[in-house]
């Protein structure tokens, strides 16, 4: 089975609960009945309309649906928009909004394990977490999820892995000791950095080129795409290529799903399926590209030289000590699929 195969297919299995519920649902007034009818789907983001995840995944959603003319729009509303992460999660559980696109670990205020997809070295690359998604314990998870929330994941991607960066090659475990770096403040990234044996500080990602400028952090560690857009090489000089996780979104629906005909879910699912495929495209695509940018220039001294075995042996040990209940369990079934 193949990466594409492994996503469509778990789009499929995500898709079936909603359409049994769909198909089960009474008729009162009020509530959700799947018959369907016309309808404005509202479609918000934190991306900005530069980034893959609009380009190649909120736009291809909304054109593939529109373009199959079956009684839905969409409406997107990028750049955070409708308010932060926290409260359109909060607005999709409301059905305040319909559709969004959300990293793992915000989706982990809401229930706890589903933030381990963004985990130090849980996945290999994309095609792993294709695979996980694809499995009974990875269904069982977003199942989890659906019931802990009241919303539907109807897809999941990556959008690259994180990197370090500093004004001195990372290369292993060792060279972060001393290092103030800076990590994302949610609870699952705060874990990388223990894992990793990092000192972890706390920045805003709008504050973090001045907090590399003025020397408050060491470094940090971001996607490609991130350390590209935000610019910088203006403010550190070594990039150190550890790719100790994924970036995973999930693009999440509210209730309104349950009042979708099954012919307009299926339309729904397979824009979705065709995002996800592009979106992972476009990443790798355009990662590649940067790197081999890099390289040949002088803005960065790229290092390929990481030893990935080092972190990747430490961080699962950690891990694996550290973590438990449903975390342990989702940590250790991703680990399980590994090829």
């Amino acid at each position: 089975m193949n990466a594409r195969t492994k996503r469509a297919a778990w789009v499929a299995l995500v898709a079936a609960p909603a359409l049994a519920l769909a198909g089960c649902s009474g008729s009162d007034e009020g509530a959700a009945t799947g018959d369907g009818g016309e309808f404005e789907l509202t479609f918000a983001t934190s991306y900005n309309e530069d980034q893959p995840q609009h380009t190649c995944g909120a736009a291809v959603i909304k054109e593939q649906i529109e373009s199959a003319d079956v009684g839905i729009s969409v409406e997107i509303f990028p750049s955070s928009q409708l308010g932060g992460d926290a409260d359109r999660i909060a607005a999709v559980a409301s059905g305040d909004i319909d559709l969004d696109i959300q990293g793992a670990s915000a989706l982990g205020a809401v229930y706890e394990p589903i933030s381990v997809l963004d985990a130090a070295y849980a996945f290999d690359d994309a095609d792993h977490l294709a695979t996980f998604a694809a499995s009974d314990e990875g269904q069982q998870v977003f199942d989890e999820f659906a019931a802990a929330s009241g919303v539907n994941v109807l897809g999941v991607w990556s959008v690259g892995a994180r990197h370090f960066t500093a004004n001195a090659p990372i290369l292993e475990p060792a060279d972060l000791e001393g290092m103030r770096m800076r990590f994302p403040g949610s609870p699952q990234f705060l874990l990388n950095a223990q894992a990793l044996g990092a000192e972890a500080t706390e920045v805003a990602y709008e504050e973090l080129y001045l907090a590399l400028q003025q020397g408050t952090v060491d470094g940090q560690e971001n996607p490609i795409t991130n350390i590209d857009s935000s610019n910088l090489q203006e403010v550190q000089s070594d990039l150190s290529l550890s790719a100790h996780a994924l970036n995973t979104n999930l693009v999440i629906v509210s209730e309104v799903w349950n009042e979708l005909s099954s012919e307009q879910q299926e339309v729904v699912s397979d824009a979705v399926t065709q995002a996800v495929d592009e979106v992972t495209a476009c990443v790798e695509e355009q990662e590649a590209a940067t790197i081999e940018e890099w390289k040949s220039g002088d803005e960065w001294n790229v290092h390929e030289d990481v030893d990935v075995a080092a972190f990747q042996d430490q961080a699962v040990s950690w891990f694996e000590e550290n973590l438990t209940g449903d975390s342990l369990a989702m940590f250790e079934a991703i680990r399980a699929t590994a090829e």
